[in-house]
């Protein structure tokens, strides 16, 4: 039974959580709404994102995941263990001598037609396998025995290739020899599990459990390992999608698509890193309250007038101001002078029309993409702060065409399709043969 006393052990001990860097609960989640959309202003693809593709885009922290850092770095050490056992046991000097002594040996023990006797020469000794495949091509029989001969020869300098790249790439300190297979099986197993040990270094940094391959992995780890490795993917997929849906990404069975929350969401985000870096001005914005005959009213009131709509009539004063005249008694006669009425402002309107470049010199430097941050931009800030004002945007290239904001993730850089240095273009619209799907869409038309 836990106690007062015994709590926080028991917490360490059955929930692998370290008390003394324990997650803050007031921590807000990663962001998964902004690598969303990022991807859809990049390709402006609206397709589902599968489970591994969000898991890929994000960024956990790993002390929200009960038991992950340990089993990480138990599995780096394995690894690393069994790398540096292999180091110290072989040694690559002889076998890299095999290697080259049989390529050699196969070379001298062939006998090239006479017309390609001198460009063989020429690739053995160069060692290119290309220049011995293009070799192979020129003689063009098959199923002579030089061309069978040949084949064999690549793979040889194939070999020789790889355990060339075998004794640069690692340092061997041991004493065993190796035969040619077993150092090309070394090599294998030492580049996958270089290989896994980034995708765990990755892990660590980003909780991405869907990079690691468990295929590999299961080659090296324990079943014990591999399946406490198999229950924290588990557990990381479910917190992702606690945190999805919680940011307006919504699963269905393709995936997780985007809800309108997610849209405020991100258009929120890029208003805070707009107004982030601007100081205090008015430029830019709506004039303020403009008191006079407007239909909001103010908490302030004056004493009616002629052409005052009664509609804005502060009942409550107006009875007190007659009641105060009079004094109690029924019925309450009221005059004009008693009649109060509320102030009131307009409320200006603005109407924005944004005309959008995508035409194909956008796509340099990913400009179109700002492009569509500004164009989302700006519409959550309209939404949110003058819901009354109009906003159309315009996608500009050799055409224009208004699209709703809904659209602007798929807008995409026009492809180019003239090349010459100078165009002249001009087209007569009002000829009925002509149609838009005639002309090229990437320039600019600015009229």
């Amino acid at each position: 039974m836990s106690s007062r006393k015994n709590l926080g052990g028991v917490i360490h001990t059955y929930q692998k959580y370290d008390p003394v860097q324990f997650p803050s609960p007031t921590t807000p989640p990663p962001d998964l709404v902004s690598p969303t959309f990022e991807h859809l202003l990049e390709f402006g693809d609206l397709r589902d994102f599968t489970e591994e593709e969000l898991a890929r885009a994000i960024r956990l922290d790993i002390s929200q995941i009960a038991g992950l850092g340990p089993s990480l770095e138990s599995l780096k050490k394995m690894l690393e263990e069994r790398k540096r056992k292999i180091l110290e046991t072989y040694e690559t000097e002889s076998v890299s001598g095999k290697a080259a002594h049989e390529y050699q040996s196969r070379a001298k023990n062939m006998s090239p037609p006479g017309k390609h006797k001198d460009a063989f020469q020429k690739c053995v000794r160069e060692e290119q396998i290309r220049e011995l495949e293009r070799l192979w091509y020129r003689v063009g029989d098959e199923q002579s025995r030089f061309s069978r001969q040949l084949v064999q020869l690549i793979d040889s300098l194939s070999d020789k290739y790889q355990i060339d790249e075998l004794t640069g790439k690692y340092e061997f300190t041991g004493r065993k020899g190796l035969t040619i297979d077993q150092a090309i099986e070394i090599k294998q197993e030492l580049e996958t599990i270089d290989r896994l040990l980034q995708q765990l270094r990755e892990a660590e940094n980003s909780s991405q459990l869907a990079i690691l391959d468990l295929e590999e992995m299961s080659q090296f780890a324990s079943p014990e390992q591999m399946e406490e490795l198999g229950k924290i993917q588990q557990q990381v997929e479910e917190l992702i999608r606690q945190m999805a849906e919680a940011q307006g990404l919504e699963r269905n069975s393709r995936g997780f698509q985007l809800t309108p929350q997610a849209y405020k969401l991100f258009q929120g985000k890029l208003l805070e890193q707009i107004f982030s870096n601007l100081q205090a001005s008015r430029s830019g914005r709506h004039q303020g309250p403009i008191v006079g005959e407007g239909a909001v009213e103010t908490a302030r009131t004056k004493d009616f007038e002629f052409g005052d709509s009664l509609a804005h009539m502060d009942v409550t004063a107006t009875f007190v101001n007659a009641l105060l005249r009079e004094g109690p008694g029924l019925p309450v006669k009221m005059q004009t002078r008693d009649i109060v009425v509320h102030k009131t402002r307009n409320t200006p309107k603005s109407a924005t029309v944004v005309a959008m470049d995508m035409s194909g010199s956008m796509r340099y430097g990913g400009m179109y993409m700002n492009v569509k941050r500004m164009g989302l931009a700006l519409d959550g800030l309209i939404r949110r702060e003058y819901p009354g004002d109009y906003l159309q945007f315009i996608e500009m290239a050799t055409f224009a065409n208004p699209k709703r904001s809904n659209e602007l993730v798929k807008l995409m850089p026009k492809p180019v399709t003239v090349f010459d240095p100078i165009v002249r273009y001009r087209v007569d619209m009002s000829n009925p043969d002509v149609s838009e799907l005639h002309i090229p869409p990437h320039f600019t038309n600015i009229q």
